[in-house]
C-alpha cells in the first residue's frame, strides 16, 4: 500500500510537471511556469512595485539621466512590441503597464519586474557610461520579464517547496500563507548587488543577453556596445568577491562575452534594418 501511495503521489506530480511546462515563445525553451499564471505575477509585481517606490527616492523625471532611462525605455518597448507582433507573440504583454524610473541608490542594480515595471539604480550609470550602455541593461532586462523568467522561478519554487495549489498565490500576498508569501519575496525580491535582480539561472542569463541584443538593435541601438559594457561589468566585479563558476547562477564573464560574441551576426542585422528608423 505504501509502494502504491508513493507511486500515485509520484505520477501525480509528474503530471503536474508536464502540465505546467511551456515553451519560451522566442526561444523554444521548455520551462516550468504553470504553478503561477502571468496574471498572478503581474499582480505581485505591481503591489512590490508599488511598495519599493513608496519608500524610494526616485530622480525626477526632469533630470537629464531620468529623462535618458525614459527615452531608452520607450524605444526598447517599442522594438520589443514590434518583435513580438512579427513573431504572433503579442499576447505575451497583454495587461503590461510600462514604466521606466530611476532611483537614487549607489548600488549597481536594474531590474524588469513581470509586467513592464522598469527601474535603474543611479549607482549602476558609471558602468553603462552612456545611452548605449542604457539599453544594453534595459534590454537584457526587460528580456527576462518577456521570456517569462519570474514566473518559470516562481514556479520552480513552489513546486520545490510542495506548494502544488494552482492558485494559491493570488494577487499579491493576499492569501496569507506563508509559504508563498517567502517564495514570493525570494522571486520578487529587489536590491541585489552588482547589477543583478535575482538569482536567474544560466539558462535564463543566456536567453536574456540573446534577446537582449536584438531588442536593443531594433531600437537603434548598436549591439556592439553590449560587449563592452559586460567587460565593465566584469571589472567591477572583480573589484568583489564573486561565487566560483560552479556555485553561481551567472555565467562566467567570459563566457559571456563569448556568447555574446557568437550572437553578435544575427543581431547586426537587426541593427542594420532598424537603424536610423
Amino acid at each position: 500500500m505504501k509502494t502504491f501511495f508513493k507511486s500515485s503521489i509520484a505520477a501525480i506530480g509528474l503530471v503536474i510537471i508536464i502540465w505546467a511546462c511551456q515553451r519560451v515563445p522566442l526561444t523554444g525553451r521548455k520551462q516550468f511556469v504553470g504553478l503561477v499564471s502571468n496574471e498572478q505575477m503581474m499582480a505581485m509585481s505591481f503591489t512590490e512595485y508599488k511598495g519599493f517606490m513608496d519608500t524610494s527616492k526616485v530622480v525626477s523625471s526632469n533630470v537629464k539621466d531620468a529623462e535618458m532611462i525614459a527615452r531608452v525605455g520607450g524605444r526598447i518597448k517599442t522594438a520589443v512590441e514590434n518583435y513580438l507582433i512579427q513573431n504572433n507573440y503579442s499576447q505575451v504583454i497583454d495587461g503590461y503597464q510600462w514604466e521606466f524610473k530611476l532611483v537614487q541608490n549607489k548600488e549597481l542594480n536594474a531590474w524588469c519586474m513581470p509586467g513592464g515595471k522598469v527601474c535603474f539604480y543611479t549607482g549602476i550609470l558609471p558602468i553603462c557610461k552612456d545611452e548605449a550602455g542604457v539599453a544594453v541593461v534595459m534590454g537584457h532586462e526587460i528580456a527576462h520579464a518577456i521570456a517569462s523568467h519570474g514566473r518559470e522561478r516562481m514556479s520552480q519554487a513552489m513546486a520545490a517547496q510542495g506548494i502544488t495549489q494552482i492558485g494559491a498565490v493570488g494577487a499579491g500576498v493576499a492569501t496569507g500563507n506563508q509559504q508563498v508569501m517567502e517564495v514570493a519575496a525570494q522571486v520578487l525580491g529587489i536590491g541585489s548587488q552588482l547589477g543583478y535582480v535575482l538569482p536567474n539561472s544560466r539558462n535564463q542569463e543566456s536567453e536574456a543577453d540573446k534577446l537582449g541584443l536584438i531588442f536593443m538593435a531594433m531600437a537603434g541601438y548598436n549591439p556592439q556596445n553590449a560587449v563592452e559594457f559586460w567587460k565593465r561589468m566584469a571589472e567591477a566585479g572583480a573589484k568583489s568577491q564573486k561565487p566560483p563558476k560552479l556555485l553561481s547562477t551567472h555565467p562566467a564573464d567570459e563566457t559571456r562575452i563569448a556568447d555574446l560574441q557568437k550572437q553578435m551576426p544575427q543581431a547586426q542585422k537587426y541593427y542594420q534594418a532598424y537603424a536610423g528608423k
